[in-house]
Parts: C-alpha cells; structure tokens; sequence
C-alpha cells in the first residue's frame, strides 16, 4: 500500500463557532499557596490570564498569592507580569488585559507550616470581602506545594476557619481546595492523606486536579461517543480488537530529578494521566449527566482492572533512557542528568498490557506506554476497528486491508482523526480482478476548524472549579482504585524482581521490549 492521503477540513462552519457566552466563573478570592513557584508562575497565571481576557471572570474576582518570598503586592504584580511575558502559554500578550488583572493581585508572605500567615491570610480576605455580600464572598485556595505538606495547610486553613468544614454543598459562600498531583505515593500513603484532608473539609469541597482531563480532546471523549452514533454502537469488544493510549515526552528529567528518583514513570504517568484516559474511555455512559455519575462509571472501570501481577509476573516493560541524540544534539543518560544516582534504577519508560473484566471490554487488550526523551511529543488514544470478516468481492484479501482505526489526538495538536479504505482510481471495476484499496484519513483539528489557539488545559479546570463542576476532578474512591492497580507493579519491580530494567537511546521510540508486548498479540505501536 502506498502512504495515507489525508484530508483536512480547514473551513469553519458555522456549527462549529464557540458559543458566544460561556459559564461566568463566581465572584471568589483565589488564594494560591506557592504563588511565585514553577506551576503558579507557567500553568495558573496564564490561565487567569486567559480567563480575565475572555471575561470569564466575575467582577469581584480577586487573588491572593501566599509564599515565603520576601514580597508586597507590586513586587508580586511584577514577577507575574514577566512570569506572563516568558512562559510558551501566552500567546500575542494584551497589555489592556494585565492592566485590568494587576490591580486585582495581592502578596501575603509567611511560612506556609505556621498559624502566623494564615491569620494574615484571613485579615487580607477580610479586607478584599467587605464590601461584597456575604453570599459573594466565595473562596478557592490552590495548593501549588509540594505535597509533603498539603494535609498541613488543608489542616491550619480547617483551624483558622479561613477554610472551615462545609457538609452542605449548596451553602453559600462556598469554601474549595484544589490539590495536585501526586495525592500520595502509594496506596497506603494515599489512604492516610484522604483521611487527613477529609478530617478537615468534606468531599465535595476538595478538588483533585489532573491537567491531563482539561485538555479538549480528553473532554471530547465523552461527547463524541455520546453524541455520534455511529461510534457508540461500534465501542465494544466486538468491533474494536486493541486500544492504544500514548503519552510520550522529548523532555528528560530537567529539574526534577530529586521527585523523580522516588517517583519514576507510573507514578508520574500512569497513575494519574494514563489510568484517567483509560477510564474515560472505557467506561459505560453514566445515567445522568452529573459529576458523581461521570466518576461512578470511571471508578468501576479501575476496579474491572485484571491484576497486574499474577504469580510474580507481569505483562509489563520498563525501561530507562540511555544516551542519544534528539532534534540534532547529544542527550546525557537519565543516570548522567544532575540529581540522578549513577545506579539508579528508575523507570523513565513503561508499557503496559490491561486487560478489562467488564462485558463490554472483555477479550480486548488496552496497550498503554509513556516515556521521557523519546522521539516525538506526542500524546493520543488509538482505538483499532476489527477487520471485515467477510469482503463483497474476492479480489482483495482480508489480511492486506489496514483495519480502521480513530486516533484522538491529546498533545501538540487536538484533533481526531479516522482512517478508512477506499478504492484507487482506474480502470479496474469493483467485481474485477486487479483493484487496488488504499487507506485514506479523515482528519479534524481543533485549531483548523475554530480558528483559535489552543488555551491553558488549567483555564477550563480553574473555571470548573469557580462554578462549582467536579466531573473533571477525582473523587478519593478514584485515587484510591487507581493505587490500588499500580501498587503491586510498582512493588514488584522495586524489590528487583518482574520484567528487568531495559535501556533505550534518547530520541527513539523506546526499548524493543515494548514493541515484543504488543506482537505477542499480533499488534504493533502506532508510529509517533
């Protein structure tokens, strides 16, 4: 067969225009602990940013940034201005947008572990909050933190009554807590932190974030089976022979490799990230539209997970990046980057065989990998069709046909792609021999087809949050089914045994071992 041909649809229609007015955020104080660190500084200004130029937020919207440094409100305003002005999230930077949003940021300094700086927190609440009505007069703190310490400021804001214990959702004003990844290290330590953290506020008052699930692609899962039937009754074991879930990275360990010794690709990646694709994409429609019912359903799908370990084996590959060359220059080992042990065993890669007890997915194999420095940021869920079993004509043999496939794409380009065959043009009819099929691609892109950029996934998270939506966020039984699946796969191969540490060159698509999992099926890796 010759290369795909794709076609692109590059008109806008008009059913395809955003909606002029979008959900308006509450009037809250976001209070954001860690405000001048790495996540505040390129993840979480720039979706305010964004939110402030859409007009998304409510008029009284006011932020509180709380750290150590040694700051007043202009040095803090000026940090975020060249914060704003070098990160990759802002594009075509409008000075008109920052002057309305400046005046709207205030500093607290303190240490975060002591009461001090809470009772400074709840003075400056006060002062922002007074001339607004008490139903208005909503908060939102944002843990950017490293997460020792996230059951201690969860515990001093209960204390305080800056963050007191609400049980009624629907009470006004309102008192939320985003916390983010990891929530625990492992399934132990993600048990004692839901127990301390709930001791202090209710359920539906913490908000566990996963960027992953505010990118577009992974909220259009949902709607593009809902809404489209023609995949919807194709979306179970007796069309589709394998899925495919890719998370691959260029970056290496950069600065992180004090986290990332302790850490290692599952708990970075698959915990979280892969597991959360894998359930929405597995799972059953829910009932209703609600949050809880949404994360009903992607619970259940954790908890049909076979296990990963059986008898001391495991379907699994880890392995590690060695030195190479990516995008033209030399890369130094994981082992050689600065921070990381000369003998570390530490994954940077891993591939995963899942296999699903649910009647829907049973029989089907889910094939997810991730890894760092490997040849193509790229990230997508590759849903295989089965072949025919049967063609109108005999000329074409079953096994040359490429089984239709749909790729969601998640990272650097949004979009969803179907793949299908068609004839060639010729002379040859349909019933004769000599026929030639090719395999063709439908292809859709977010950018293509609205004509804007591609926003901050935390712009859509941090809005949900202001409203009140936690379909995007998870509940601890959800943490806790998705620890429980890793925990043993993680236990095996830290105590030495399991599949061993393999090695790749940076800047290729990873070990071989990974390719050998899926032939033992019969697949292969879509290419990056």
């Amino acid at each position: 067969m010759t290369q795909p041909v794709t076609f692109t649809n590059v008109t806008k229609p008009p059913s395809m225009t955003p909606p002029a007015a979008m959900l308006h955020g509450d009037p809250c104080t976001l209070v954001i602990f860690g405000a001048v660190g790495d996540l505040a500084r390129r993840k979480l200004m720039p979706a305010v940013y964004y939110l402030a130029k859409k007009k998304l937020l409510a008029d009284q919207f006011r932020v509180i940034g709380v750290g150590m440094d040694a700051l007043d409100d202009e040095k803090y305003r000026e940090q975020m201005r060249a914060a704003l002005s070098n990160t990759d999230e802002v594009k075509d930077f409008d000075e008109a947008v920052w002057n309305d949003l400046a005046p709207r940021l205030t500093w607290v300094g303190g240490n975060l572990t002591e009461p001090a700086v809470y009772k400074a927190l709840s003075a400056a609440l006060a002062g922002i909050e007074s001339p607004l009505p008490a139903y208005d007069r909503n908060r939102l703190f944002y843990l950017a933190v490293p997460p020792a310490i996230f059951a201690t400021i969860v515990k001093h804001l209960a204390d305080s009554e800056v963050c007191p214990r609400v049980l009624d959702a629907s009470v006004r004003p309102w008192r939320r807590a985003v916390v983010e990844k990891p929530f625990g290290h492992d399934l132990a330590s993600a048990k004692e932190l839901s127990r301390v953290v709930l001791g202090s506020l209710a359920e539906h008052q913490v908000y566990r974030i996963d960027h992953y699930v505010g990118k577009e692609t992974v909220q259009n899962v949902l709607v593009l089976r809902s809404a489209n039937a023609i995949f919807e009754t194709l979306w179970s074991r007796e069309h589709v022979s394998h899925v495919e879930i890719t998370a691959a990275e260029t970056v290496g360990v950069e600065e992180r490799a004090r986290y990332y010794e302790t850490s290692g690709v599952v708990r970075d990646m698959f915990q979280n990230h892969l597991l959360q694709l894998l359930a929405l994409v597995a799972m059953e429609p829910p009932e209703t539209p609600s949050a809880d019912a949404i994360r009903d359903e992607k619970v259940k799908v954790l908890r049909a997970i076979r296990p990963l370990v059986t008898h001391g084996t495991t379907e699994a590959v880890r392995g590690q990046y060695a030195a190479g060359a990516l995008k033209g220059k030399d890369v130094p080992a994981y082992r050689d980057e600065p921070g990381c042990a000369k003998t570390s065993e530490t994954p940077t890669f891993a591939a995963l065989h899942i296999a699903l007890e649910t009647e829907r997915w049973r029989g089907v194999p889910f094939f997810l990998r991730s890894g760092k420095r490997m040849a193509k940021r790229w990230s997508e869920v590759v849903i295989h069709f089965r072949t025919p079993r049967k063609l109108m004509y005999e000329p074409v043999p079953t096994e040359t046909l490429a089984p239709n496939r749909l790729s969601l794409r998640i990272q650097p380009d949004d979009g969803v792609s179907l793949s299908f065959e068609v004839k060639m043009p010729g002379a040859a009819l349909a019933l004769t021999p000599g026929i030639e099929v090719q395999e063709v691609k439908m292809d859709f892109s977010y950018a293509d087809a609205f004509g804007t950029e591609v926003h901050p996934a935390y712009e859509t998270l941090l809005l949900d949050c202001m409203i009140g939506d936690a379909t995007l966020f998870t509940r601890t039984d959800e943490v806790e089914a998705a620890w429980a699946v890793i925990d043993p796969l993680i236990s095996l191969w830290e105590s030495g045994r399991g599949s061993p540490l393999t090695f790749y060159a940076a800047g290729s698509t990873g070990p071989a071992e990974a390719d050998a999992l899926l032939a033992r099926s019969g697949f292969h890796w879509s290419p990056l």
